[in-house]
């Protein structure tokens, strides 16, 4: 590992360091307009970021989801982090899947 790879940000959902050149982006834990303006944020991937907007509603967010820990418990993120956790700290895809129902 190198003192580069040591120094970049780790997500908190994947576990998998964000290089400075990876695609990333802040997650306000409770929406912006669900009262979260202000609030909590957190760096991810954005494919990380990505796939908590497809499989949750603004309300859900809100209401049962606003942790990593809690996020982490999402049938679906659970799915998703455990096959993102095998690909590339960089690795960044168009979101695996269909949107929320």
């Amino acid at each position: 590992m190198t003192s580069e790879q040591a120094q970049d940000p780790i997500c908190p959902l994947c576990g998998r360091p964000i290089p400075a050149d990876a695609r990333q982006s802040l997650h306000h834990l409770t929406p912006k307009l669900k009262g979260g303006k202000g609030g909590p944020v957190v760096r991810l991937h954005q494919i990380c970021h990505n796939e908590i907007h497809a499989a949750l509603t603004e309300a859900d967010l809100a209401r049962d989801y606003n942790t990593i820990a809690a996020l982490r418990t999402h049938p679906r993120l659970a799915r998703f982090i455990a096959w993102v956790a095998t690909r590339p700290p960089g690795f960044h895809s168009k979101t695996p899947g269909r949107r929320r129902k």
